[in-house]
């Protein structure tokens, strides 16, 4: 057992060591992780070669639809802002509200950031996010750094509630009792990571100087109705609610408790503001944003929020049989019903609305793909790495020795399960799939709160997010820091090994009072 939990770890252990040590870029330490898992799938956990090749392709078409098409999607539109020009409308409104780089991270790379998480996911939440501050003029590895920090609590009710509705599902527990225990699981992280935002812009001891108010507000007007959403509502609304309060109530306690005059060691640089002083009319600001506020309404009107469209849009779906091995199911490509069209669909239209030819944006989105060449082989390889990991028993296999090892300890470290479901697929969803069983019968085992302990999967979970090698690989694509992943991943590793203990140790004492 022991010998097959250290083979198992061996792709994960080597992203690591690639990523950080050997400074090996993204794709390429990928593709090795994808030669290691290959390997030991076919000659350790006896795969049969057809069925390790049918992983690998069920990997790759997952990686491509939905998720490459999304962040594609996500990178275009901000492309398109820019080459109109309409991105310094954009930059002048933000710094309208406030020339403070602390609070832009807030309002950003936290609400904002968590709206585009709770609408689309799958990188967006990341890639517009840090385009945005990167674009305001924020060092670019900063910009990605807050960005990929700042997605991780939000990332439990991405997608519209995705990966709390998933493990509802394969565990058969009630939806808003696991979407509720979720958010208390986190409910510490998400009023910490404003400050820690907000600590990594300022570089200095006295980085909330002046808005350690505001800081907390950002967090708790994010908590207060993301609780009460999962509470009453579900799974699907949490994140979409409590960002857009902790956006307007960001605003608002900047406006009551902020100072006029910004400190300049927080301000802005004066190069990156506009210094146009024209105002800004209703139709120039709805025509910058045109391409946001159209993902907006597209992304809500095809999400099962409004059930009869999301159903009849699910309709123009391909279901093929691509995995050929044991529990292997249909791979089902949604055409219709799946962010990536919407979100293209919506910088097309706004791009119009901006002055832009159809060529020009046609130009913009292949340029948009080959600047995201090396992204899209990165995102493949983790995506067919996590296929094969999964498929030949090799998660099973580090999952078994964690129960085995942990025993009464177990809820310490529950998290930590979820954490290593998402670093290798990316996602919180699959980390759903992955683990989620597992979590459940494991708490049954130890009679303990099964709730509890399974939404435990998801907190760990999204704590992953930040370290990611698919996640980084977004971040890498949307600020132009091709090579750069070890920077991103060193500057991000300290805060997810910190979140993930305050997660373990929450988990652990709710455990003990829940039984």
């Amino acid at each position: 057992m022991a010998l097959s939990f250290i083979l198992a770890l061996l792709p994960i252990l080597w992203l690591i060591v690639a990523l950080t040590a050997l400074k090996i870029p993204g794709f390429k330490a990928c593709c090795i992780a994808l030669v290691i898992a290959y390997v030991l799938a076919v000659f350790v956990w006896k795969m049969p070669l057809l069925n390790s090749f049918t992983a690998i392709a069920e990997g790759a078409a997952l990686a491509l639809w939905p998720i490459i098409i999304v962040i594609i999607a996500a990178i275009f539109t901000y492309n398109i802002t820019v080459a109109t020009g309409k991105m310094e409308v954009v930059k002048k409104m933000l710094a309208g509200v406030t020339k403070d780089k602390r609070i832009l991270v807030l309002i950003i790379a936290w609400g904002f950031g968590g709206f585009m998480e709770g609408m689309a996911g799958f990188g967006t939440a990341v890639a517009i996010p840090a385009s945005m501050l990167w674009g305001l003029g924020f060092d670019p590895v900063f910009a990605a750094i807050v960005c990929l920090i700042a997605n991780a609590t939000p990332t439990a009710f991405g997608s519209i509630g995705i990966p709390t509705t998933t493990l509802a599902k394969i565990t058969g527990l009630n939806v808003n009792d696991l979407s509720t225990n979720t958010v208390i699981l986190l409910s510490v992280l998400i009023i910490l990571t404003p400050f820690v935002l907000v600590y990594l812009t300022g570089k200095k001891k006295n980085a909330f100087k002046g808005i350690g108010l505001i800081t907390l507000i950002s967090g708790v007007s994010f908590l207060i109705p993301e609780f009460l959403v999962a509470k009453f509502l579900g799974a699907e609304l949490p994140v979409v609610i409590g960002s857009v309060f902790s956006m307007l109530c960001t605003i608002g306690a900047v406006k009551l408790f902020g100072k006029k005059e910004v400190d300049p060691q927080f301000a802005l640089e004066e190069k990156t503001v506009n210094k146009d002083t024209h105002r800004i009319s209703v139709k120039e600001a709805l025509i910058a944003w045109s391409p946001f506020i159209l993902i907006f309404v597209f992304l809500l009107a095809t999400s099962k929020l409004i059930a009869p469209l999301n159903e009849l849009l699910s309709l123009a779906k391909t279901s093929v049989q691509i995995y050929t091995g044991e529990g292997a199911a249909p791979y089902i490509f949604s055409w219709l019903a799946t962010p990536g069209l919407w979100i293209i669909l919506a910088a097309f239209i706004g791009g119009k609305l901006q002055g832009a030819k159809m060529s020009e944006m046609l130009k913009i989105l292949y340029k948009t793909v080959v600047q995201m060449s090396k992204t899209i082989i990165t995102i493949i390889a983790i995506m067919a790495t996590a296929k094969l990991m999964g498929y030949s028993g090799m998660i099973s296999s580090i999952a078994v020795m964690v129960v085995a090892v942990t025993g009464s300890f177990y809820p310490l470290f529950a998290p930590l399960l979820g954490a290593i479901g998402t670093f290798v697929t990316g996602s919180g969803t699959s980390a759903s799939v992955l683990f989620g069983g597992l979590q459940f019968e494991t708490s049954q085992a130890l009679n303990l709160n099964q709730s509890w302990i399974t939404a435990s999967n998801t907190a760990g979970a999204v704590m992953a997010k930040m370290i990611s090698p698919q996640s980084i690989a977004v971040a890498v694509a949307a600020v132009s820091l091709q090579g750069k992943e070890s920077v991103l991943l060193k500057g991000t590793i300290k805060i997810f090994v910190l979140f993930l203990i305050i997660v373990g140790i929450v988990t652990f004492i709710g455990a003990r009072i829940l039984g």
